[in-house]
């Protein structure tokens, strides 16, 4: 295995989609406390219950939380989102996530919207896959020094 980053991953699920997002995070605990990780509130919170992951929690979705997480994202301070959607039930801040997911888009960052791609990334991240994260940090740091 490669050797291993620290990467900021933020950590975001509809009502319908905690349950499934606190299954997530127990079978992945391993992986997920060796990086800093954000969350919107109640999100962070239940993972917090049902595990030993430290969290930094911004507000509840509805409330702020996707756009405090996307200002993350354009200030280059995240490196991957998992955000797990419900896309069967009407969003009342729909125009928030529509704006998370492109700047992950314009920014970059590794996004998965479900369980199937989560799990992807996650095992991706441990096998040293995102390091090119870092590398791109360094890059942008480098460019502004100049």
């Amino acid at each position: 295995m490669t050797e291993e980053k620290k990467l900021s991953i933020a950590l975001i699920a509809h009502d319908k989609k905690k349950k499934d997002f606190v299954k997530l995070a127990v079978s992945y605990e391993e992986i997920l406390k060796k990086h800093t990780l954000y969350s919107t509130g109640t999100t962070g919170q239940r993972i917090m219950e049902a595990t030993d992951l430290a969290i930094h929690r911004f507000k509840s979705g509805p409330l702020g939380g996707d756009q405090q997480i996307g200002a993350y994202v354009s200030d280059n301070k995240i490196d991957m989102v998992i955000f797990l959607r419900d896309p069967l039930t009407a969003q009342p801040h729909e125009p928030d996530i529509s704006a998370l997911l492109r700047l992950c888009d314009v920014y970059e960052i590794p996004l998965a919207t479900n369980l199937g791609s989560a799990e992807l990334l996650l095992r991706g991240l441990d096998a040293g896959f995102l390091n090119w994260r870092a590398v791109a940090k360094e890059t942008e740091r480098k460019s502004i020094d100049i």
